[in-house]
């Protein structure tokens, strides 16, 4: 036995009209194949659903029965396809998002909101973590995305480049490395450094910049606005990606460019390898790449 929905509004519609005519009008049919089509039903059930004569056409005590597991058939399947014209045309759904916090709480609010303008339906979920938190989330499917800073991406997730974020020098601006004109390894390292901790990628990164040179530790710290506040009470110095510069944003505060060989970040978009986006991260995705990030301009004062 195999019913379709085009049987089930078939039979609905006589259910409604109670005459073939009206019935086989509205579903679109000739009479004589809508009469063809609800018999076929008949045959199929193995029961007579409707009693007719030259006048009425009443439901059977089998055709009542089945009017009521019909309308939930066609409803739950009409709600199904509601669902997926909702998530296909972005009127709904959900994009789950893994992020770096420099990148959580600096560039990304932006596209958030400009995802969120054009796609108010959307929920966006964010998670910012650390980059290794943000593969295995990746991985494990709890996030549709990543914005990582990797070394080599694991053979099951895909890494795309989205910007290469250089690192600048902040310090007060009354400290001596403010008004040198040429900054070296060697100036830098002699430095009072305050360090973000090792479980960061920046940390790893500036230890092999750096190296043979020691770097004078004084302090390490979680977050970045403790080593605002710490260079700002003039107890060192520290170096930072430029998409972090948003954090020191303070008049005494100074930022400048380095050219330091290998001293990069590179900002990658992580994806599950082989496996499609839902529409609502593919948009997502999409927006990323269009909105890059590019140097941005900061209130500490660049030299």
């Amino acid at each position: 036995m195999n019913l379709s929905t085009r049987d089930l509004r078939a039979f609905l519609a006589l259910a409604e009209q109670r005459s073939f005519t009206r019935a086989a009008r509205q579903c679109h049919l000739s009479q004589s194949a809508f009469s063809a089509l609800i018999k076929s039903i008949e045959d199929a059930l193995g029961y007579r659903l409707f009693d007719r004569d030259t006048r009425n056409v009443e439901l059977t005590p089998q055709g009542k029965l089945l009017e009521g597991s019909a309308r939930r058939v066609l409803d739950n399947f009409d709600d199904m396809i509601d669902d997926f014209r909702g998530h296909a045309m972005l009127a709904k759904g959900r994009v789950s998002v893994a992020a770096l916090p420099s990148i959580a709480s600096g560039w990304l609010p932006g596209i958030f909101a400009e995802f969120r303008r054009r796609h108010p339906g959307v929920e966006l979920e964010l998670a910012d973590v650390l980059s290794v938190p943000c593969l295995e989330r990746v991985r494990s499917g709890r996030a549709d995305l990543a914005l990582a800073s990797s070394g080599i991406p694991a053979q099951d997730l895909d890494a795309r480049l989205l910007c290469n974020d250089r690192f600048h020098l902040v310090c007060r601006a009354d400290h001596p490395l403010a008004r040198q004109r040429e900054l070296g390894l060697a100036d830098l390292a002699a430095a009072p450094f305050i360090h973000l901790a090792r479980s960061h990628s920046v940390r790893l990164q500036l230890e092999r910049a750096f190296h043979p040179y020691p770097m004078k530790t004084v302090m390490e710290v979680e977050q970045l606005a403790t080593v605002t506040g710490m260079i700002a009470a003039g107890i060192g110095i520290t170096i930072v990606p430029a998409l972090t510069l948003y954090e020191f944003e303070r008049p005494d505060l100074v930022s400048r460019p380095l050219k330091i060989p290998g001293l990069v970040r590179r900002i990658h978009l992580i994806t599950r390898r082989g496996m499609s986006l839902p529409p609502a991260a593919e948009r997502l995705y999409a927006l990323m790449l269009e909105r890059r990030p590019g140097r941005r301009p900061t209130t500490a004062k660049n030299k």
